[in-house]
């Protein structure tokens, strides 16, 4: 049965230690759960019943391809025009409640598992018409067009309904649930939970093209991060730049794992 952290914000007591494991470097980034709290939230117009938690964000020096929000939708919540960009594709991940979704007239149930790519342009609607607090992930990106390729089709499903595909040679201590499909050009990021058994590795340093946010879904693990071993657990995220060196040790005493985001598929910029 899978689990996913929620953030629930609340605020620390005055006795409690400032000491932490945030960090925030030229070449990645550490936000721990203990930093979100009710003070760092954020909120959008156009909404009700809603708070998020912005984990990242186009910006000099940090995420450079994408946005990712952490979203608390409350009871009779949602909006009507979630998005404004008209250029932005969305991938919404739900980790507790219940999620109700319309994309171009259809409509969908998300519960905890659930997934939904939302390309750029179409309308789409959320609301939570549960009684409890819906809590989900919300990805965004520019859609990069590419010669002969049109957009990408909306699609929701759940991860409970993919079947994970394990890494070369290590047993099934390390497999990737891929919500995209990997031979699809028409799709310019991936959004995949990548899953660790107690034991299982990145076993080389990953230097790669790709930029990463990675939030960590369950479990805890010792990530490598450029040249600094760092310990994760449930509800930290992590921002890697393009080439930032990466590994990974899941010691247990449970299976780690984590929601991630590349952007893949596309030639490279020349000119910034």
């Amino acid at each position: 049965m899978a689990n996913y952290y929620t953030p629930t914000g609340g605020h620390p007591g005055q006795e409690q230690l400032l000491t932490d494991r945030a960090m925030f470097t030229d070449a990645y980034a550490v936000i721990p759960r203990g930093t979100m709290r009710d003070i760092v939230t954020s909120f959008l117009p156009g909404w009700t019943g809603m708070r998020m938690w912005v984990i990242a964000r186009p910006l000099s020096g940090f995420a450079e391809t994408f946005s990712q929000y952490i979203v608390e939708l409350s009871p009779e919540g949602g909006s009507d025009t979630p998005e404004s960009d008209a250029a932005a594709q969305s991938a919404l991940f739900v980790t507790s409640g219940t999620l109700s979704l319309t994309i171009d007239g259809a409509q969908h149930v998300l519960t905890p598992g659930g997934f939904a790519y939302i390309p750029a342009g179409a309308r789409w609607s959320v609301a939570n018409t549960s009684a409890a607090t819906c809590g989900f992930h919300w990805i965004r990106k520019a859609w990069q067009p590419a010669p002969g390729l049109e957009k990408p089709a909306a699609f929701v499903t759940n991860e409970a309904e993919i079947t994970p595909n394990a890494m070369p040679g290590t047993e099934g201590r390390w497999a990737t649930t891929r919500f995209m499909d990997p031979e699809d050009m028409r799709h310019d990021m991936h959004v995949t939970i990548v899953t660790f058994e107690p034991g299982g590795t990145i076993p080389f340093a990953e230097t790669h093209v790709m930029e990463h946010g990675l939030f960590v879904l369950e479990g805890k693990a010792v990530y490598r991060l450029n040249q600094d071993w760092v310990e994760v657990e449930a509800g930290d995220f992590m921002w890697l730049r393009a080439f930032c060196p990466q590994a990974c040790y899941a010691g247990g005493p449970s299976r780690f794992r984590y929601l991630l985001y590349k952007d893949v598929n596309r030639h490279m910029p020349l000119t910034l």
